[in-house]
């Protein structure tokens, strides 16, 4: 059985205004309140180019996203940059995971 000194605390909300915590407390995830999760804000502003207010008017454009929530996101990130770090570098080993997956079912098909 897991301890509970185990589990991620989760701060208050007064620490971070506009962030949650979803996910079971053995692998919580920082998200926007009403949005996405953050290292998924991150990762879309890092594949984008242009300056920070170029990239984050762009990403308000190509979603619901207010600014306001994509700069909250920014800043979490910058306060929190391993753990985003390690969401985002997590996401592009499972992508790639699956792109591996699909050539190789597609050679055997060939």
């Amino acid at each position: 059985m897991t301890s509970p000194a185990t589990y991620v605390r989760t701060p208050p909300r007064a620490t971070n205004p506009g962030i949650v915590y979803r996910g079971p407390t053995n692998d919580r995830r920082a998200a926007l309140a009403a949005g996405p999760d953050v290292w998924e804000v991150v990762a879309r502003l890092r594949a984008l180019r242009g300056s920070e207010e170029q990239r984050i008017a762009t990403l308000a454009e190509e979603s619901e996203l207010h600014p306001r929530q994509i700069r909250t996101a920014l800043d979490f990130a910058a306060e929190h940059r391993e753990q985003i770090g390690s969401r985002i570098r997590r996401n592009e080993e499972a992508a790639a995971a699956s792109r591996r997956a699909a050539a190789e079912r597609e050679a055997l098909l060939a």
